[in-house]
């Protein structure tokens, strides 16, 4: 039995639409028939199992990687970025699992990775406006690090994770792809970057995409709540309109439906086995 599939639809708030995205991997079939949409200032939540193509669908709409089927628009037009740099530009930017972060760099080159400020005219590089900009983001979100010029490998990990979400939110972007941004920090610091991103939503200024497994910080900030289940969007409504539960459910009824498939293609294999014997 598959899951539900959440048709396309479109309004005319819509900064982003995604219809139809499939993505394979060789034999493997990450994404299916994607169909998402985010509103204007909208936070949406992305929650599903683990392999349910969250990353990828995430890797897809900020140009990491290219779709193998489907359409995307951005404020209405066509939208095929060939490069994450070429996404950045037209303002869609995120936050990796892995953070994207280069361990031997300091903090302050990091938050400026491949968005470096030049002095002019001559290319040289601004480190003390670099320096000035990382310490202002950091401290806005709450972060304090005692030093800016240590490389980053030698911070935790919520540190580091801070350090890409600050580096993502502070940049030029429209959209912001966050794929589980609170994956390895504390309470503190968790909590920070949730009342960061409320913040962000009050102010309108930016549409974001959440994953997420913590249902409860998706009923606290998110607008919207989306279910991925087996390289398909099956669950769509905001989260005035739904609960915890029913989301628990949902993904309870999926692990059912995975289980189900196992075992018939473990009797088909084993019936195949038979006849040849």
């Amino acid at each position: 039995m598959t899951p539900p599939v959440v048709p396309p639809t479109g309004a005319a708030e819509d900064i982003l639409r995604v219809e139809h995205i499939a993505k394979r991997y060789g034999p493997i079939t990450a994404l299916r028939d994607v169909n998402l949409h985010l509103k204007k200032g909208e936070v949406l939540g992305l929650v599903g199992d683990n392999g349910s193509g969250k990353s990828t669908l995430m890797k897809t709409i900020c140009g990491f990687q290219r779709a193998d089927a489907g359409q995307m628009f951005l404020d209405g037009e066509p939208y095929e970025p060939r490069s994450v740099d070429q996404a950045r530009a037209l303002g869609v930017d995120a936050v990796y699992q892995d953070l994207a972060l280069v361990d031997d760099l300091t903090v302050f080159h990091n938050m400026f990775l491949r968005r470096e400020r030049v002095r002019r005219p001559l290319p040289f590089l601004s480190m003390g406006e670099m320096r000035r900009a990382t310490r202002s983001a950091l401290d806005e979100i709450g972060i304090h690090l005692p030093r800016l010029d240590a490389p980053v490998a030698r911070l935790s990990g919520g540190q580091r994770q801070a350090i890409a979400v600050a580096r993502t939110v502070f940049s030029d972007a429209e959209i912001i792809l966050l794929d589980e941004p609170l994956a390895a920090m504390g309470v503190k610091e968790g909590a920070q970057i949730l009342d960061l991103i409320d913040r962000l939503k009050s102010e309108g200024k930016l549409s974001i995409i959440i994953v997420a497994h913590n249902y409860a910080q998706v009923f606290e900030i998110c607008d919207r709540v989306n279910l991925l289940d087996n390289g398909v969007i099956a669950f769509d409504k905001p989260t005035s309109e739904t609960s915890v539960e029913e989301l628990t459910g949902l993904v309870v009824d999926e692990y059912r439906r995975a289980r189900q498939q196992t075992a018939a293609e473990a009797g088909a294999a084993t019936q195949a086995q038979s006849g040849t014997e």
